[in-house]
């Protein structure tokens, strides 16, 4: 079991129990971006733990908010605070909110939980390191549903615009959204098309394929524009009965189904 693979069934097992015991949702987006996070927070980030604010270090976004407990159990795991901490999400006074806030969390670099936002932050974010003659590197991870929205659109424009190949957009295609699949509501497709059109190098990866998400991660085109990589997805990813089910969109895991799900996170090889 390689480090980032022992990483992802963590954060799912944690996110689970964290959902659980808060009463919380959001389990299947959270589930289908674990590898992502993993491989990322594992082989991809550059960061330090003991200063979370490093200026050298890789910012890393995530415009989806709602998966906020993925990203909390990441960072407990890579020791930016106490894997015991993570029992306190969800609950009253909890910094630990249900959408990722970066308040009081070391390396949350800012809280979303209003989908469209997160990439416009990461476009800022890559123009000043620009400005700064800065080195490190904006990974802005988001949804597909959320790529319905006209603010992201402009900042894929900008992105371009401005010649930002220091960032990376990651998006979480798991053809999902909250109630409906993206083609019900609002088709995306032909989305890698639309997203070169707009000026952006695109590469699209089996999302859960560690070992290819690491290869196309660190695949750095030589022209100097933004860089998306769209990630095919199961919403629910690790738990046969929550895959591809929209259900675990808003459902919390408890009681047999609570143990079900833990049953099958703990046998992954």
């Amino acid at each position: 079991m390689s480090n980032s693979k022992e990483l992802a069934k963590k954060i799912r097992l944690h996110a689970l129990e964290m959902t659980h015991l808060g009463g919380s949702s959001h389990i299947g987006s959270i589930f289908s971006i674990a590898d992502i996070l993993a491989v990322l927070y594992e082989d991809i980030l550059f960061f330090n733990p003991k200063k979370p604010d490093l200026k050298k270090r890789d910012r890393f976004i995530l415009s989806k908010g709602h998966s906020g407990a993925g990203v909390y159990a990441a960072l407990a795991e890579k020791d930016f605070f106490p894997v015991s901490e993570l029992k306190k999400h969800y609950s009253d006074g909890s910094k630990f909110s249900g959408h990722v806030s970066h308040k009081g969390v070391p390396g949350v670099e800012f809280s979303t939980g209003s989908l469209g936002h997160g990439l416009s932050v990461s476009c800022g974010l890559a123009l000043s390191a620009k400005l700064d003659k800065q080195n490190h590197k904006i990974f802005c991870l988001m949804s597909d549903g959320e790529c319905d929205e006209g603010s992201n659109w402009e900042a894929i424009l900008f992105a371009a615009h401005h010649n930002l190949d220091n960032l990376i957009a990651i998006v979480d295609y798991n053809k999902l959204q909250s109630i409906y699949s993206p083609k019900q509501t609002l088709n995306l497709e032909p989305f890698k098309d639309k997203w070169e059109a707009f000026g952006w190098n695109v590469q699209e990866v089996d999302g859960h394929d560690q070992k290819k998400l690491k290869e196309t991660f660190n695949t750095k085109p030589s022209n100097n524009r933004p860089n998306c990589i769209i990630c095919h997805t199961v919403k629910g990813k690790g738990v046969s009965f929550m895959e591809n089910n929209n259900l675990w969109h808003y459902r919390s895991p408890q009681g047999k189904e609570y143990l079900e799900a833990k049953k099958e996170l703990e046998g992954e090889s």
